[in-house]
């Protein structure tokens, strides 16, 4: 019944916005106020629209735009909007809507109304055996025939039956409704397409990047060690036979170097993927982040299987850069992470009591996190006013 009423009352803006768009043709002649009449009436009809698709699901893509991306002000956003099919779908969708959700709703109260009266015909006609001024309408029906009211007792009840059944269905029309009208199939396919393939190239630029940042750190660390270790072995061969005393000392340099380059190494395949996360998981990888992070960390985990190899360590490393963000620039006392196995999707959560104001545009973390997650079909979503607090929502599937 509720969702009949809240149909209704999506319905009932049809006329007043039908009379302001037929309004809008003449006073667009006076001033252009009929301009601004239209724009108003397709920004209502997207907002019922939008409604609606809340209301049954019928949006299938919720990280693309589904409206032909328009001029953000002024009489180009309108020119846009205007030639956009779906606007036109969308009014056409709040025109039919009317008639089904009234209608819908007043045939559902009207059958509960007249199920109850059925019911009840020979209890009234007990208690209002001669004719008032506000006679029920079923005794009316009946003319006080008391084996017509008794026969309208079954009605009654199968109208009780069948009631809930016709609610159903009637709801079911205006979904088909909302599908047929508001669902963007070749839009919704256009946008993924384009959103998949924008995601895969920063999917590929963030690998590039990232083999850089590997080669960089091998040449700049590892690798420098290494030389210095040759160098020093080199020097110690020629020395050794007249000068044992400054052999040992570069023999001690070499071995220095050497336990240098190898904690490097270590830290630069722990940065590719830590062993801990390889070993036993994604929970026990962000449990590692917990002990050895700077404040105190609140975790949420609801993990109950290992997941795919990848997925793991990209989960693992959006949460890694988060924090770091948080405790670089957050200026916060407490942090909580939250992660939820969805099944087909993992859900993540990092907040943070600090002074807000992160703003996806200027971070270059969090630009980094997006890449991340654009390569498993995620996505980030950032609240931060300022002040506080901070909360990125992040989703990437666990099938890639």
């Amino acid at each position: 019944m509720r969702s009949l009423a809240f149909g209704a009352v999506l319905g009932l803006a049809a006329p007043p916005l039908l009379v302001l768009f037929l309004l809008s043709g003449p006073l667009s002649l006076v001033g252009g106020l009929g301009l601004l009449l239209l724009a108003g009436v397709i920004l209502a009809a997207r907002g019922l629209a939008d409604v609606q698709h809340r209301r049954f699901g019928t949006t299938r893509w919720r990280t693309v735009d589904i409206y032909v991306e328009p001029p953000r002000f002024g009489f180009a956003w309108l020119r846009t909007a205007v030639k956009d099919p779906q606007t036109w779908r969308d009014l056409a969708w709040v025109l039919a809507q009317f008639p089904l959700g009234v209608g819908s709703l007043v045939v559902v109260v009207g059958g509960w109304l007249s199920a109850i009266q059925f019911v009840a015909a020979p209890v009234l006609l007990v208690l209002l055996p001669k004719p008032t001024s506000f006679d029920p309408a079923v005794l009316e029906l009946t003319g006080r025939s008391g084996p017509l009211t008794w026969v309208l007792v079954p009605v009654g009840i199968g109208l009780v039956l069948v009631l809930p059944w016709v609610a159903r269905r009637l709801v079911g029309w205006q979904v088909l409704l909302a599908v047929g009208l508001l669902e963007r199939r070749r839009q919704n396919l256009e946008a993924r397409l384009a959103w998949v393939t924008t995601s895969r190239t920063s999917a590929v630029d963030a690998s590039a990047a990232e083999l850089q940042r590997i080669e960089r750190d091998l040449h700049d660390g590892a690798q420098a060690r290494l030389v210095s270790v040759s160098m020093s072995l080199g020097m110690a061969e020629h020395v050794i036979d007249t000068n044992v005393d400054s052999a040992k000392v570069l023999l001690a340099e070499a071995r220095a170097d050497t336990a240098t380059a190898l904690t490097e190494l270590r830290n630069l395949v722990r940065g590719i993927h830590p062993p801990v996360l390889a070993d036993r998981g994604l929970g026990a990888a962000i449990e590692a982040l917990r002990l050895t992070s700077r404040l105190p960390v609140d975790l949420d985990l609801r993990l109950e299987r290992r997941l795919k190899l990848a997925v793991e360590s990209a989960a693992y490393f959006v949460i890694a850069e988060s924090l770091v963000n948080a405790l670089k620039h957050s200026g916060a006392q407490r942090i909580g992470i939250r992660v939820v196995d969805l099944g087909e999707r993992l859900a993540i959560d990092v907040s943070d009591d600090g002074c807000g104001g992160a703003d996806p545009a200027r971070g270059t973390g969090l630009q980094g996190i997006q890449r991340r997650l654009s390569a498993f079909d995620g996505s980030l979503s950032v609240s931060s006013p300022l002040g506080g607090p901070t909360v990125l929502t992040m989703e990437l599937s666990c099938g890639s």
